[in-house]
């Protein structure tokens, strides 16, 4: 049972919503990785498909098993780190490549 809405609690629901919303972006960023077309991996000049894969179904699998205030936290962290840098980082270089040039 969750500790009730009051501001003494308040540093549980902000992990409580950090947690999730992590584990969102981990989803997110592994069906998007999923979605994509192979060949604009090597176009927009990353690493493979099958390595996107990897690496953002490993970090949501991080951001699932462990939790930011327990003892697995610095892996929930490098779980984040992984699928974040996949969204800020190779998801608008791959719409970039797919898109075309604007002109």
């Amino acid at each position: 049972m969750p500790p009730p809405l009051s501001l003494e609690y308040l540093d549980f629901w902000v992990l409580f919503f950090v947690h999730y919303a992590g584990l969102f972006t981990g989803v997110f960023a592994f069906a998007h990785a999923l979605s994509q077309r192979a060949d604009a991996y090597t176009a927009a000049e990353r690493l493979t498909k099958p390595a996107w894969l990897g690496i953002t179904g490993g970090g949501t699998f991080a951001l699932l098993l462990f939790h930011l205030y327990g003892a697995g936290g610095m892996f929930w962290l490098a779980g984040l780190v992984a699928v974040t840098v996949y969204i800020v980082d190779v998801r608008p270089r791959l719409i970039e490549v797919q898109r075309g040039p604007r002109w």
